[in-house]
């Protein structure tokens, strides 16, 4: 797997540089990236996280977590802002606070959806310190309080973003806030027996109310 990941990183920065890959899915990547000018810097990190995956099996400190967060990610955030935005950079400067925490809160809510298969069948935890043999209520509320400041500090980029892409990432937003509430609803018990998910008719109806909020221009936190 080393080897794999380390090929398909030569030839990510190759395709990049030479603005062209015979790969159809680096080939868009680097129009992408060359387009929009997205910072190398943004790409390294991407794969410094990818790269710990392949190592790491536990995240003791809150450095190592933050920083596999901000790789995995925050900088999916930020090169998604760098599209959204197009040539205003100012405004990239200006929302990438938010993206950084929107990331953040859509990987923290997926830490603990998943809690179940990444600790059972990849023998993996990624929350510093946590004791898969006594994961308790006051466990959980902690992690639940960390993403929901994180969600509160996104939404205020949210309503900044440009038209033709804020009710797109709106929609995400109240889709994983709806799964971080049903998250918040189980116990600690059931969230490592078994994993929670969104029924297709509920992920209706969060388009639905999603739609009717932002045409109403009532973006806010709920």
């Amino acid at each position: 797997k080393k080897e794999l990941l380390e090929d398909f990183e030569k030839e990510l920065w190759r395709s990049i540089e030479n603005k062209i890959s015979l790969n159809p899915i680096l080939n868009s990547f680097q129009f992408t990236v060359n387009k929009y000018s997205i910072p190398k810097d943004l790409i390294s990190s991407f794969l410094d996280s990818m790269k710990m995956d392949l190592e790491k099996k536990e995240y003791e400190s809150v450095e190592e977590y933050k920083k596999y967060i901000y790789g995995s990610a925050d900088v999916v955030g930020l090169m998604c802002l760098k599209v959204f935005v197009g040539e205003f950079e100012n405004q990239y400067d200006e929302l990438s606070e938010f993206a950084i925490s929107l990331g953040s809160a859509f990987q923290k809510v997926n830490f603990l959806r998943d809690l179940k298969n990444d600790s059972k069948i990849l023998n993996r935890v990624y929350f510093p310190s946590l004791d898969m043999n006594n994961f308790t209520e006051e466990s959980k509320k902690e992690i639940i309080l960390e993403i929901e400041k994180d969600f509160k500090n996104a939404v205020k980029g949210i309503v900044k973003l440009p038209k033709n892409s804020k009710f797109a990432v709106y929609i995400a937003y109240r889709y994983y806030l709806k799964l971080l509430k049903k998250l918040k609803r189980v116990s600690s018990e059931n969230i490592v027996k078994k994993r929670v998910r969104i029924h297709n008719f509920q992920k209706f109806a969060v388009i639905v109310r999603s739609y009717v909020k932002y045409q109403l221009n009532l973006i806010k936190w709920i």
